[in-house]
């Protein structure tokens, strides 16, 4: 409810409390003005008499409402037999006098709080009877000239009442339905804020989660791959008599012990790959080739086609990311003697395909990643997709494999 309806609300509660006292008021004063001061001193006393039992009702009245839970708003048998008793006081004060109709209108205000809604049409004819008396002239009726103009003013002052009071009944209707509706707007409100707490709560945890995965990713990449390597060049020296050989060996992993320690480092200070910090991606990705083929002992191309554009940070380290899994597993599992990798600058969007020679596999039994693997294709496949990319791969057994990152061309930021 707004501050506006409170305050109407407010004033037609004071208008009912002390409605009534003020209609008394006025018929008091006016039957006073206009009374007979030659009229039989019964007449009188059954005025002051009538209007003293009056007082006393309302009083009654008064005391029982603010005694009540709901201070007289809804039908009761008390409120029926105060607006039936005064009716007949504003009945028989009328008779004596036609200004007290003004203390019979109050039955017009208050019908609908005081009386059940069988009984209320009904209400409202028993004051109009009594304000269409007064109006005719006063009881008792003289003449059929006077009982045909009460008839009249009976059916219009009834028509009036019972179609105001008919709006009033839509208008409250139309505010229950409008307190509802704001109850229920309110309610869900509520709820769209809970819910979008818990969807910021959701999204933070996702997000977490998606930086926990990245990180994971970029230590596997570097530091992990950097290790393997070691690891490989080393057991090479175990197995090599040749002291040349394995002083070649041994030259390549102290090469790759300070590439990973380099990498570890630029890692913690913002993982960005080290290839990219001073080069682009077609130069990161050539010496990425380069370095892998003279360290495996493969032959490894790479081939540059389009305009090649300076990318974002990101989209450039997902790029390069991928090309280190994918090699990395052509060197364990592929066995692979020719690797070719192109990358390709197409308007919108950047390819990179990578294809080996190697045994191949079929792609709808490659074993789900444990935890003593790489992250392999489901790696690769993440890192595309978490720039809005994609990742395709076609391989059979014998007949090698091709995989191809789809990305968006995003540019660096200048």
């Amino acid at each position: 409810m707004t501050v506006g309806d409170s305050q109407i609300e407010r004033r037609w509660e004071q208008l009912h409390v002390w409605g009534p006292y003020g209609f008394l008021g006025i018929s008091v004063v006016l039957g006073v003005v206009s009374a007979d001061p030659h009229a039989a001193q019964a007449r009188w006393i059954a005025g002051w008499s009538l209007v003293g039992v009056a007082v006393l009702l309302q009083l009654w009245w008064h005391a029982t409402r603010f005694r009540r839970p709901d201070r007289g708003r809804t039908p009761s048998w008390a409120g029926t037999a105060y607006y039936v008793v005064r009716w007949a006081l504003a009945f028989a004060l009328t008779w004596l006098n036609p200004f007290f109709a003004f203390y019979a209108a109050s039955g017009y205000m208050d019908a609908d709080e005081l009386l059940a809604r069988r009984w209320r049409r009904l209400g409202l004819l028993a004051s109009a009877v009594i304000v269409a008396a007064a109006q005719t002239g006063g009881m008792p009726f003289r003449s059929m000239l006077q009982w045909l103009l009460f008839a009249v003013l009976l059916a219009v002052n009834t028509a009036l009442q019972v179609g105001i009071a008919h709006l009033d009944e839509q208008e409250k209707q139309r505010s229950r339905e409008r307190t509802e509706t704001i109850a229920a707007l309110r309610q869900a409100l509520d709820e769209n804020a809970a819910l979008h707490a818990q969807l910021l709560v959701q999204a933070r945890e996702a997000g977490v989660a998606d930086e926990r995965r990245r990180l994971a990713a970029e230590i596997h990449d570097t530091i992990a791959q950097g290790l393997a390597g070691i690891i490989a060049q080393l057991q090479v020296v175990i197995n090599t008599p040749d002291p040349r050989g394995a002083e070649e060996h041994v030259d390549r992993a102290l090469a790759l012990a300070r590439h990973s320690l380099g990498e570890a480092r630029r890692s913690v200070h913002n993982l960005a790959p080290v290839a990219l910090e001073h080069d682009g991606l077609p130069e990161a990705l050539q010496k990425t080739v380069t370095e892998w083929g003279e360290r495996t002992c493969t032959r490894a191309e790479f081939t540059l086609t389009g305009t090649a554009e300076q990318l974002h940070g990101e989209v450039a380290a997902t790029l390069l990311r991928i090309v280190q899994e994918a090699l990395s597993n052509a060197a364990r599992h592929a066995h692979a003697s020719r690797v070719g990798v192109t990358l390709s600058y197409l308007g919108d969007e950047v390819i990179l395909d990578i294809r080996d020679d190697g045994t191949g596999f079929d792609p709808l039994t490659v074993p789900a990643r444990s935890r003593a693997g790489g992250f392999g294709l489901d790696g690769m496949r993440a890192r595309a997709e978490r720039i809005a990319g994609s990742l395709t791969v076609e391989s059979e057994p014998g007949l090698g494999t091709a995989l191809s990152a789809r990305v968006p061309l995003v540019r660096h930021d200048t």
